[in-house]
Parts: structure tokens; sequence; C-alpha cells
């Protein structure tokens, strides 16, 4: 079991990382909906410097709910139009 857990911690930080470099802020700036993608863009990296540092502690089972909520935020905002993200691939369920 461990070791499934530390190759699955590995993939979801990769996707949270790659997804985080994908998106990018679809919203006209200075309206709440830019406010909103800048949000939930922060929710996501934070969640990946979390996860990171779970990881450093050696706690597998949070960073891979850290990686798995950051990724989360970053999913429903392109799902409801907040990111631009790619169509094709592995990184959103859009």
């Amino acid at each position: 079991m461990p070791a499934e857990l530390a190759e699955k911690t590995d993939r979801y930080e990769n996707l949270l990382a790659d997804a985080v470099a994908e998106a990018e802020i679809a919203a006209q700036p200075g309206t709440p909906l830019a406010d909103a993608a800048e949000e939930c863009f922060e929710m996501a990296t934070s969640y990946l410097e979390d996860g990171r540092h779970f990881r450093e502690e050696d706690d597998l089972v949070n960073a891979l709910a850290s990686f798995s909520y950051g990724h989360a935020w970053l999913d429903a905002g392109a799902r409801v139009g907040l990111f631009s993200v790619p169509t094709e691939g592995h990184l959103f369920t859009v």
C-alpha cells in the first residue's frame, strides 16, 4: 500500500503542477468573475504548496488530499469558464 500511495501522490502532484502551469484566467480583468478566478487559482497554488509541505513531512495522505483539492479548484473553475485550459489531454475534464 505505501508504494501505491507514493505513486498516486506523485501522479497527483504532477497533475496539479501541470494544470497550474496551463490554466489562464479567462475572465475580463477587474470583474467579479476575474476576482473569483484569481481566488480559485490562489487556492489551487496554495494546495500545491501545502501538498509539497506534507510530502516533505512524509505525510502522504494529506499531501495527496491537498493535491486533489487543488486540482478540483482549477477543474471546477475551468468548467464554469473562469479559466482557459487545454481541452485535449488529461489535465482537465472540460
